[in-house]
């Protein structure tokens, strides 16, 4: 046996020599697998970041639309209204047309209660106040027939004053809304005014005075207006004719008042 240097004996056919050119395709096979599955893998990992991007964009955008089955949102439902319109409010004036609906007292204080008022930015002061159920006694020159024919229930009178000139207010009551405007409309003549401190007799022994005649609901009412020194008044008298419609006014909402709380009333009882 001889030995040599220990390497191996190179020869062309003998079986322990290694193939090389096997090695190489083998090593070479190797390399293009994790090539690939370097190559696949990535992908597959920017596919799922991208889903999971997409996910997140579709739940950031509320604008977005889902599509996909099953996965709708629940409708909400739409709001219904009634067809059955509600009823309209009660009219004042209807409480205050009929005797059976006006129930509230009738008395002085019902319409006026004050010493004093303010209508239209003037104050007014009260001299006097009278009521009667005999209506004639409370009127003079015609309208006291009128009264009485018509079913007169009483009459309520005040007297208020500002700067030398008086209106005698009167407001007769009647059972029915008809009874008041048919005496309204016929009236002649006018209410006896009523004097009191600060307010001499006036308008009377034939003084030109103004006077009005009004009604709403089943009151009629009545003004009678002059200068307290005894002057008849006439239509270039302003302050005759601004203190006799500040006093038709003011007689007009308080009518107007009673039947507006009776309404008002009347609503709370049907909206409990």
């Amino acid at each position: 046996m001889s030995f040599g240097d220990g390497g191996p004996s190179e020869g062309s056919g003998g079986g322990g020599t290694p193939d090389w050119e096997a090695l190489a395709d083998a090593s070479a096979a190797r390399a293009r697998r994790k090539k690939w599955l370097l190559t696949g893998g990535g992908a597959l990992a920017t596919a799922a970041v991208a889903a999971v991007v997409a996910t997140a964009v579709v739940s950031a955008n509320g604008d977005a639309r889902d599509t996909s089955a099953g996965t709708h949102p629940a409708e909400l439902p739409e709001p219904s209204f009634s067809s059955v319109a509600p009823p309209p409010p009660p009219d004042p004036r209807d409480y205050i047309a009929d005797v059976r609906t006006d129930r509230l007292p009738v008395d002085i204080d019902a319409f006026f209660p004050d010493d004093r008022l303010t209508a239209g930015g003037r104050t007014y002061a009260r001299a006097a106040t009278h009521r009667t159920e005999q209506c004639a006694a409370a009127a003079q020159g015609g309208l006291g027939a009128v009264l009485t024919a018509n079913g007169c229930d009483q009459v309520i009178r005040a007297t208020y004053s500002r700067d030398g000139v008086a209106v005698t207010v009167g407001i007769a009551v009647f059972d029915t809304e008809a009874r008041a405007k048919r005496t309204a409309r016929l009236a002649t003549g006018g209410l006896t005014p009523l004097t009191g401190p600060g307010v001499p007799a006036f308008c009377r022994d034939g003084v030109t005075c103004r006077r009005t005649a009004s009604s709403y609901g089943r009151y009629a009412y009545f003004t009678v207006g002059g200068f307290t020194d005894g002057r008849n008044a006439t239509k270039a008298d302003k302050d005759v004719y601004t203190t006799g419609d500040d006093l038709t006014d003011h007689t007009f909402r308080r009518i107007r008042h009673r039947g507006e709380i009776q309404a008002s009333a009347a609503a709370d009882i049907t909206t409990t």
